[in-house]
């Protein structure tokens, strides 16, 4: 299997199959099963962030709660707020 280091962030198949020590045909069984997310929308390549978020909710250790809210979704979050306040105003 392909060495995979720690710091590149969107891998292939074979290097993502590797990262979970898995053969590339075990990667698709688990992307069928929603064990891991599949590629990136419209890409060959995983987001191993995605990987690690996917196996840490499956093993027990997610800690979504303890994690700080990423700018895209607190970005996210404001808008649908602004919505909400919107559409109560009416």
């Amino acid at each position: 299997m392909t060495s995979v280091t720690n710091t590149r962030r969107c891998l292939t198949r074979t290097e993502a199959a590797a990262y979970c020590n898995i053969t590339p045909r075990g990667l698709d069984d688990w992307v069928k099963r929603n064990i891991v997310p599949g590629p990136l929308a419209g890409t060959h390549r995983w987001d191993r962030k995605a990987i690690d978020r996917a196996l840490d909710k499956r093993s027990g250790l997610s800690a979504d709660e303890e994690q700080p809210e990423d700018a895209f979704d607190a970005w996210k979050r404001k808008q649908n707020e602004k919505r909400a306040e919107g559409s109560s105003l009416r």
